[in-house]
């Protein structure tokens, strides 16, 4: 019997020889394929809108662009795979041949991630940044041609590998290839910003993107290794064609030959659809009119996944300005995005098995067009919440000097009090302290008055910057400006540097960081501290001491370094330059609930729904159809992102969910005069009328048979008497 004969015709198959538990061995491979794909893909999105913004250096608007730009492709190409599986390569070949792209993109973001290959300075920074922004989108590209490309193909694939007296067996396999999808989302979800954080390097040492993508290129490696052990046990279906390309070509003869006919004097038909009368079948031309009427619904649909998708953009931005302490954990920001994929186990099972049955015990007609209503108001409300929580961290956030403004703090070095004088303020300043607060100057050029008798200088400042002014204790010697942090520190690192305010140099120095010799009267630079308790070692001459302090995320802080005694805990002064993060990760979790539950009741329902409402061999096209409207929201995301240029973020999260709620309104306008149908019913009628045509057919043929036979029989009578007449 041959390898390659169909299982659904009950006959023996490669793919069915080795039974475990009721089910072929090649599906444990498919399985353990699309666990490592999942993993690989959702592990490199998690940390991707980071690497943009603080590897490659973009500003949020771009890295938000660049990352919904990628996210669209991945959902424009299952298209194009589809194709290309059903009418050319097949699909075991297809997913051969695009994981083999898909992994090389991979390898390809984990080698742009390596900051030493051109920081030919080893200052930590690339000095050239084309090559990993290059580098980069290629490996992009080619993992959205991979990851799309088998998207349509595995799961099918998969299905493929049983008989037709396995569908219980079918339906479980099903349930768990989704379930490897939840799982290997929520794994890379939390491993791969672990990753991230993680400090690597040849030269200096700074955040392991290499790592953090190194792990899913290599998850990805397995995957097709995996797949390709168990091709000597599957089931391999030929391309048949792809139903997509029948239903394109049948609508562009319909519009083409309906424009020939355009003139008046051609009848109208019922529907346009019926122009392809002349060249289709009526059976598909039907079919086709039942997916475009779902289709047509299909237009508002897009705004929802616009606000979904922005959960690894704008959200996880969001979250880099917020307080991930949890106590006993500490959540990075990318890492709140497994709240999502937390709460679509729990939430699926509970609105099955308790909230729907409860709506309908109340004699509520929830029908599936109502929940997609729903979900959508979910969606807008969780960015409501989003808005909501940027305005508290707006609250926190310091206020910086405009392009046409400068800010100045004063420390004092001196061990006695001064008084200050500045343009329109004056303030008594303690010893060893620097004033709670910036002062913001129109002008470059201010007088300032320290002491008395006063000594007065001019200071000059530059606009966009901020400044602090170092009075040294005896006011007629040089006075020292430092230059300050006109940002929050990146990836919710502190940045700490010392003062030194005694007649000899110190050394600085704690684990991880080193800020060197500071000279007499002077300072040091920043350094980045991670959050958490940090021990400082100071040391003077023979004298040394330590000093510890509690960080939070996101903070700037002086210290100031008056003595060193036999304890420094209590003499070093700290000025706060930038207060750290005080809005809690904690906030995000209602908005990941509201649009988690609206995913759960608008994407989950909208698929049943148009399954439900498409012929058997029409699912692809709708499949299709859904894939191109999470493409089209994800493009509305950058098209907004680069114009609307909203100067504040929660206005931009409020645009949003009005947006939504508007196409919501539209979308139940339309759901209200749509008429659910029965394509099985609708196909039956065809058919049968179809039968009854071919019988009428046939009885007419037969009827003609019976007319020709007479003809002939009268013909022969009548050459018969024409003999005899000769005859006689």
């Amino acid at each position: 019997m041959a390898d390659n004969e169909d299982p659904k015709k009950g006959k023996k198959s490669k793919g069915t020889d080795i039974v475990v538990c009721g089910y072929p061995l090649s599906i444990f491979f498919i399985v353990v394929n699309e666990f490592c794909e999942r993993f690989s893909y959702y592990g490199m999105r998690a940390v991707l809108v980071l690497y943009f913004k603080y590897f490659l250096r973009w500003d949020d608007d771009l890295a938000t662009s660049i990352y919904h730009t990628f996210v669209a492709l991945c959902y424009l190409t299952p298209i194009l795979g589809a194709i290309v599986a059903d009418s050319w390569l097949g699909k075991f070949k297809t997913i051969i041949y695009l994981s083999i792209v898909y992994a090389i993109g991979q390898v390809a973001m984990a080698v742009s991630a390596v900051h030493d290959i051109t920081d030919s300075d080893r200052d930590g920074l690339p000095n050239n940044m084309t090559f990993h922004v290059v580098l980069s989108m290629v490996g992009l590209f080619l993992i959205a041609l991979g990851t799309g490309g088998i998207k349509p193909c595995v799961a099918a694939f998969g299905g493929d590998q049983f008989n037709e007296h396995q569908e219980k067996q079918r339906s479980t396999f099903f349930s768990v290839f989704y379930l490897c999808i939840n799982g290997g989302s929520l794994l890379s979800t939390i491993i791969t910003p672990i990753l991230r954080a993680q400090k690597c390097g040849i030269h200096s040492q700074q955040n392991c993107y290499p790592l953090a993508f190194g792990v899913p290129a290599a998850l990805m490696v397995v995957a097709l290794v995996v797949f390709i052990i168990g091709n000597s046990m599957y089931y391999k279906a030929e391309p048949q064609g792809n139903i997509m390309l029948d239903v394109c070509k049948c609508i562009g003869f319909a519009i083409k030959n309906r424009y020939k006919h355009r003139s008046n004097q051609y009848p109208k038909r019922q529907h346009w659809m019926d122009w392809a009368e002349e060249k289709y079948e009526k059976l598909l031309i039907a079919q086709i009119k039942m997916v475009l009427k779902v289709l047509f619904l299909y237009i508002p649909l897009p705004m929802f996944w616009t606000l979904f998708d922005q959960k690894g953009s704008r959200w996880t931005l969001q979250a880099t300005n917020m307080d991930g302490n949890f106590g006993l954990l500490v959540i990075q920001p990318d890492q709140m995005q497994t709240v999502n994929p937390i709460l679509i186990l729990t939430l699926v099972p509970i609105m099955d098995s308790v909230i729907y049955p409860l709506i309908k015990k109340c004699g509520l007609n929830f029908t599936p067009l109502k929940r997609m209503t729903v979900g959508m108001l979910l969606a807008a409300t969780a960015f409501v919440c989003a808005a909501v929580v940027q305005i508290e961290i707006d609250k926190t956030l310091p206020t910086f000097p405009s392009a046409s403004q400068s800010q100045l703090k004063l420390l004092n070095m001196g061990s006695s009090p001064v008084t200050v004088k500045l343009p329109n303020h004056q303030l008594e300043l303690p010893g060893a302290q620097a004033s709670n607060e910036f002062f913001t100057f129109e002008a470059e050029e201010i007088s300032v008055s320290v002491g008395s008798p006063e000594v007065t200088r001019p200071i000059f400042l530059a606009k966009g910057k901020r400044k602090t002014l170092l009075i040294p204790s005896i006011i007629d010697k040089e006075w020292v400006m430092t230059d300050d942090l006109t940002a929050k520190p990146e990836e919710g690192n502190n940045a700490i540097r010392f003062v030194n305010g005694m007649n000899t140099a110190v050394n600085v120095s704690t684990p991880g960081a080193d800020f060197g010799l500071i000279e007499p009267f002077y300072y040091s630079n920043y350094s980045l501290i991670k959050n958490g308790k940090a021990t400082f070692i100071i040391q003077s001459d023979s004298q040394s001491c330590e000093y510890s302090n509690e960080f939070g995320f996101g903070s700037s802080y002086t210290f100031f370094i008056p003595s060193i005694g036999p304890s420094c805990q209590n003499a070093i002064t700290v000025a706060e330059d930038i207060k750290p993060n005080s809005a809690h990760m904690a906030l995000q979790i209602p908005q990941y609930f509201f649009i988690t539950a609206g995913e759960v009741m608008f994407s989950v329902t909208g698929l049943e729904f148009s399954y439900s409402q498409a012929p058997s061999n029409m699912k692809a096209v709708l499949q299709a159809g859904w894939l191109f409207t999470v493409a089209i929201g994800n493009f509305i995301v950058l098209i907004v992102a680069e114009l609307a240029k909203l100067p504040k973020q929660w206005a931009e999260y409020v645009l949003f969910a009005s947006l939504l709620v508007a196409v919501c309104i539209i979308f139940s306008i339309m759901a209200y005069f749509y008429t659910y149908i029965d394509p099985a019913e609708i196909e039956a009628q065809f058919k049968k009328k179809d039968h009854e045509d071919d019988e009428d057919d046939r009885s007419q043929l037969q009827k003609a048979e019976i007319e020709m036979v007479k003809k002939d029989s009268i013909k022969c009578h009548d050459a018969d008497d024409a003999g005899k007449q000769t005859k006689i």
